[in-house]
């Protein structure tokens, strides 16, 4: 742990929800809930305003509506939200070439590297510049945390939400830590820290007075280990500018179980030319395929093979998924299904093909294309569903954003993020051909000019 405060943690506040709501001026200051609408739509993350009323991300969004009813349920816009997030990070890169990002909407960065910080002053000066140029070219808040490891720059940037700073001094971590929850610390969720409460430890401070060895005894040699090191405030851990890709993967969470075996086997082939179409675009390639299957009784399997060399090859994946299938018992009804590949190079082995089932041709490279086109299309028709939240145009009322459809009818609410007001709504038919999608408008005005040369920040 370094003795001064120049590891720096930044945590967006509210990531998704605020986007919106500087998208929308007429969901400023109210309750805004991102995530997916049907039946089993989880909370991907909520406002401010929504987690008075007890809404939380990874919450299942029945209960948000019962526990918020009023509140205003988006669909989210992840292309949106990445083009931010890279503003963000490009913000974090001018400080130091050590950035540490953990998600779209946070990131460690060492000052010292980018020669940023060097004392206490210099550390907080940095903070505070940071916040500033994040609400100027974003409009959005973050909080940051500023101290001699990472595990406390994290903490601190909690203590600091929403929209503050927070710097841990030297020599005074043992003393911050002492009285906080054992669930304070990396690596202790709910059963290890079921566990240490059953023996008598609920503090940092109570853990730190246990002792390594009773810790070990009670946890098992590495993370007893572990725990009584973050407990003492030791966290030697670097920021490490670039976190390996372990695998590329993709899942589908189905409103309705899925009975029939056939479809279960035609669903785990649409994802498997999804995961391949990820892994290329990445530029990669990988030798194991994982099968994961959630069923009815949300059990949860997965199946894993390991091919000769490594793969991009959408008849290889196609085929494996399917053999990994023929493993798992879908009696019941199936919930969710994902493909993945993990043991991801930058290459491939050619005679890999061998294992699809013979020799692709011209032709099947032409039923692929074709098939991708099909879905492609089907991905159009389904924006023609008009999700909640994203952007629409109409030739004569200008921009605006869908607040909800049904019954052969959208709404929509004309606004821009630059609207000094709510706009104005307006409802119209499913397939009005002046109405069409949009790509989503900058935040900012700084965004309106950086826009206008290099054009607006779009979906992808």
């Amino acid at each position: 742990m370094r003795n001064t405060p120049t590891i720096l943690h930044l945590d967006m506040d509210a990531f998704f929800a605020s986007v919106e709501q500087a998208s929308k001026p007429s969901l400023r200051g109210k309750a805004v809930i991102v995530g997916g609408l049907g039946p089993r739509g989880v909370v991907a993350t909520c406002s401010y305003e929504a987690r008075v009323f007890g809404v939380h991300s990874a919450m299942p969004m029945a209960q948000a509506r019962r526990l918020a009813p009023n509140a205003a349920y988006l669909v989210p816009r992840f292309g949106f939200y990445r083009a931010i997030s890279e503003q963000v990070m490009a913000l974090l890169r001018e400080l130091s070439p050590l950035v540490e990002p953990l998600s779209l909407d946070e990131a460690f960065v060492d000052l010292v590297a980018g020669e940023a910080a060097w004392d206490v002053e210099s550390a907080r000066l940095a903070g505070v510049k940071l916040r500033t140029d994040i609400r100027v070219a974003t409009g959005l808040t973050g909080s940051v945390g500023l101290a001699g490891s990472k595990m406390l720059a994290k903490i601190a940037s909690e203590q600091a939400k929403p929209d503050g700073l927070v710097l841990i001094a030297p020599g005074t971590e043992r003393a911050l830590l002492g009285p906080m929850s054992v669930r304070t610390l990396p690596g202790v969720g709910p059963a290890t820290g079921d566990h240490l409460r059953r023996a008598g430890i609920t503090t940092v401070e109570e853990m730190a007075e246990a002792g390594e060895d009773e810790l070990v005894r009670l946890l098992g040699k590495a993370h007893g280990h572990a725990l009584y090191a973050m407990a003492l405030a030791h966290d030697d851990r670097p920021v490490v500018a670039e976190r390996e890709t372990k695998s590329v993967s993709v899942e589908d969470t189905y409103d309705v179980d899925i009975h029939d075996r056939t479809r279960v086997g035609l669903e785990v082939q649409r994802l498997a030319d999804r995961c391949v179409r990820r892994l290329r675009a990445a530029g990669l390639s990988g030798r194991t395929i994982v099968l994961k299957v959630r069923r009815y009784d949300f059990s949860t399997l997965t199946r894993s093979e390991t091919l000769r060399g490594p793969t991009d090859d959408p008849a290889v994946v196609r085929e494996a998924a399917a053999r990994l299938l023929e493993s798992v018992d879908s009696t019941g009804g199936v919930r969710l299904l994902g493909v993945g590949v993990s043991g991801l190079a930058d290459y491939t082995q050619e005679d890999l093909f061998a294992q699809a089932a013979g020799e692709p041709t011209e032709e099947a490279g032409a039923d692929h294309e074709e098939e991708r086109a099909r879905e492609e299309e089907a991905e159009q028709h389904a924006e023609r569903r008009w999700p909640a939240g994203h952007d629409v145009r109409h030739t004569e009322h200008g921009h605006g954003w869908v607040q909800g459809s049904g019954v052969g009818r959208v709404t929509v609410r004309f606004e821009t993020p630059m609207s000094q007001a709510p706009g104005r709504v307006r409802t119209f038919r499913v397939d009005d051909p002046a109405l069409e999608p949009a790509e989503p408008l900058p935040l900012t005005e700084r965004g309106v000019v950086e826009a206008s040369g290099a054009g607006a920040l779009g979906e992808g």
